[in-house]
This record gives C-alpha cells, sequence and structure tokens, in this order.
C-alpha cells in the first residue's frame, strides 16, 4: 500500500474537488480543441497519475464511446475514484513501469505529472504503450491568479502554527515534487526530443469566480468550498505526518477557525453579497504523435 502522495504532499479531498472544478463541462470546449480526438471513434484512453479521477470522469463524459483507464500509485487515490467515479478503470501502477503491453493504448494523458517523475521514463513509457499514430497528452499547471476573500486572512494562531511546523514539513523535498519541472519552452522541447511528432501546444483557462452570473449555485459553492478543502486537509497532514509536534487542541482551534471562514463566506454569497474573489487557473497543453 502506498498513500505518501495523499498523505504528505495533497489530500483527496483538495486534489478531487480543485480538479472537478477546473474540469467541469463550462470549459470542456477548450480542453477538446487542444486534444483533438475524435469523438465518435472507439479508442483506448490510459490517465497517468490520475489521482481520486476527476480528469478521468471528465474524460468519460467528453469521449462516451472510449475505453477510459486511470492509473495511480497512491492507494488512497485509487480507492476513492474507484468509489465516487463511474464507467471508468481503476488500477494502481507506476508512471515510470507502466503495467501495459507496448502499443496499447491510443491516447495518454496526464496532468500535473510531467513535473515529478524523470523525463526519459515518463515520455518513453508512453511512447511504449501507445501504438503507432497515438496521441500523447501533458497537461501542466502555468502560474494563474488567485484573490482571496476578506475572510480568508490568517490569525495570529494560525500564522504562528504554520510558521513553527513549517520548519519540519520536508515531504516537497521527500518525494521530489516538481523536480523535473519544464517551462513553456523546454517541455515541448522534451517531448520532441524522446520521439514525438506533430508537437502542438495550447492553454486552456478556468475562470473560477463564485460571484460570476453565469456560475449555478452549487458550483459556486463548490468554488467556495474547494478552498476549505484545501485548508482542511492540510491541517490534518499536518497531526499525521507530525506527530509530537502539535496538539490535537491545535488542531481542533485551526480546523474550527478554517470552517469559519469559508462558512462566513458562503453566507455572504447566499445573501447575494458579492466579493469578487476569484481563482484563475491556466493549465499548458501539450500534443504528439507517436510516429
Amino acid at each position: 500500500m502506498n498513500e505518501n502522495w495523499s498523505k504528505y504532499v495533497q489530500g483527496i479531498n483538495t486534489l478531487y474537488f480543485s480538479r472537478k472544478l477546473r474540469f467541469d463541462d463550462m470549459f470542456s470546449d477548450q480542453f477538446m480543441n487542444a486534444f483533438q480526438i475524435d469523438r465518435e471513434k472507439k479508442i483506448r484512453i490510459l490517465e497517468i497519475g490520475c489521482g481520486p479521477g476527476a480528469l478521468a470522469g471528465a474524460l468519460r463524459r467528453w469521449y462516451p464511446n472510449a475505453e477510459i483507464t486511470g492509473m495511480d500509485l497512491d492507494t488512497a487515490f485509487i480507492r476513492f475514484a474507484r468509489e465516487n467515479e463511474e464507467g471508468v478503470t481503476f488500477m494502481e501502477g507506476d508512471a515510470t513501469n507502466l503495467p501495459f503491453e507496448n502499443e496499447t493504448f491510443d491516447v495518454t494523458i496526464s496532468n500535473t505529472v510531467s513535473e515529478h517523475i524523470p523525463p526519459e521514463a515518463f515520455f518513453g513509457e508512453q511512447k511504449r504503450v501507445l501504438k503507432k499514430g497515438g496521441v500523447c497528452l501533458v497537461l501542466s499547471a502555468r502560474r494563474g491568479y488567485r484573490q482571496k476573500s476578506q475572510f480568508e486572512g490568517k490569525t495570529e494562531f494560525e500564522n504562528d502554527f504554520w510558521q513553527r511546523v513549517s520548519q519540519f514539513d520536508d515531504s516537497m523535498e521527500r518525494f521530489s515534487v516538481g523536480k523535473y519541472g519544464m517551462n513553456e519552452q523546454t517541455l515541448p522541447q522534451t517531448m520532441q526530443e524522446f520521439g514525438f511528432d506533430s508537437i502542438s501546444t495550447a492553454y486552456a483557462v478556468s475562470n473560477l469566480t463564485p460571484d460570476n452570473e453565469c456560475v449555478p449555485k452549487d458550483m459556486a459553492v463548490l468554488m467556495i468550498n474547494a478552498g476549505r478543502y484545501n485548508d482542511l486537509d492540510a491541517i490534518q497532514s499536518v497531526w499525521e505526518t507530525m506527530p509530537g509536534r502539535v496538539t490535537k487542541e491545535e488542531i481542533d482551534e485551526m480546523t474550527r477557525l478554517a470552517n469559519q471562514k469559508y462558512d462566513r463566506r458562503i453566507q455572504k454569497y447566499l445573501s447575494g453579497e458579492k466579493e469578487w474573489d476569484t481563482t484563475v487557473s491556466i493549465a499548458m497543453i501539450v500534443r504528439g504523435v507517436k510516429d
């Protein structure tokens, strides 16, 4: 059992609900135009590093004729994905040693995975399992924009808590988080170096602004709560991974303060008062074809 990523790096709720927003159908045209995949064909798609399954679920909606497999090394992610996303085969597996025969898939896709894996293994394994003429899609997060709600400021207690525990957090180094990140120029260049042709790049922008009139109420609340899930997962991770560094009373107080902030923001939204806090997410999409 491997739960390193979900336990030490990004919690399940943080990853799942943020991706549910970014891959919502209101943004589907941007992604599908960049993917250039025939919706009518019966193809096999492999998502590498699927996490809790949000992107795989979106692919199931966007490509109803496709057979979709989601794979991740983290046991907790796969367990959650199986319970929450229908119509997709989820399995544990290593992106550096894919458990598939040569030329098995028509499409491979990953989202914020290339940053954490040596390029020779990342691209080499995908080229191996892709059929001739198969498509490799690499999604990579770019710098977006975040304007917080007035309720999201930290109290003195919270600032002291995070400053104290940050000195004991070595998860980024321990799990090579972002070690192999590439910029907008080197990512497509690297894909080309590993033998892919017909390379193109595109960018998808997800505007997550709860107060937009075009945003349904349930989605607006989910946008607000995405921050709550992130904060609560981070607090819980401290409790689980830094035994003896904090007390249960401190964790309970941090949890209370976090819930209080997001409850207030939701109450303000439901009362019709607009604050215009926003998250603008940008995904770089690099597409290459196996010759």
